[in-house]
């Protein structure tokens, strides 16, 4: 009986940021020269955790604020390195961090970033990845604090309602969203202050989640033009 074939695990990473009004994805140029996903086989004596923050420190410079693990993915999407299984991890990473402009900058790690309804030509399987992890973001975003991770540790109410519309792919009406923040007691201000043009400076807040006593409820929204 023939000894099996082993298969090379790679994992593929992808790491999510906000910049220009946008989410943004990075990627790096492949030896192909075509745009890709940072991705690097798993090792035998390594966890598929410990290889995902190893990948994303080589990439960016940091572990990402949220990183976690998408699904499997399998040989019925070509992989650039032709690998027959992938493990697809996302990160999260602030905006602060990410260093993004309106085009898409170097980061000294050989790493872009490019605007999510924008993305150049990448491998099926790594397309597979960017849309599998966007939708597990969008879908968990109310259940950890992936929001948050793509901001500044301080930030206004305004900046984190911009990010929660981006999730939610949805208008909110500020007076709901912020009902909606005080009921889940998430955020506590800070004594400081930005000008956000006109009228008053905005205060700052922090992510600040306080233990409530009585049972958790969910967060809602209205939903309409702000």
């Amino acid at each position: 009986m023939p000894n099996p074939v082993p298969i090379r695990v790679a994992l593929d990473l992808v790491l999510i940021t906000l910049g220009g009004h946008e989410l943004h994805v990075a990627l790096r140029r492949g030896k192909s020269g075509r745009w890709e996903l940072p991705w690097a086989y798993v090792q035998a004596d390594e966890t598929l955790g410990v290889t995902a923050a190893k990948l994303a420190r080589a990439s960016i410079g940091s572990r990402p604020g949220w990183l976690q693990q998408v699904g499997a993915l399998g040989t019925e999407k070509r992989h650039p390195a032709e690998a027959g299984l992938s493990v697809a991890y996302t990160g999260v990473v602030a905006s602060g961090e990410s260093r993004v402009e309106e085009a898409p900058s170097g980061n000294g790690s050989g790493m872009t970033w490019h605007a999510l309804e924008r993305l150049p030509a990448l491998a099926p399987r790594h397309r597979l990845a960017v849309e599998e992890a966007t939708t597990s973001i969008r879908t968990r975003f109310d259940l950890a604090p992936i929001a948050f991770h793509l901001l500044p540790e301080r930030f206004t109410l305004s900046e984190l309602q911009e990010v929660y519309e981006l999730l939610l792919q949805r208008s909110i009406h500020k007076a709901s969203f912020r009902r909606a923040l005080h009921g889940a007691r998430l955020v506590a201000p800070v004594a400081e202050f930005r000008s956000e043009g006109r009228g008053r400076p905005a205060q700052l807040f922090k992510f600040s989640p306080r233990k409530r006593t009585e049972s958790r409820r969910g967060v809602r929204f209205d939903f309409g033009e702000v």
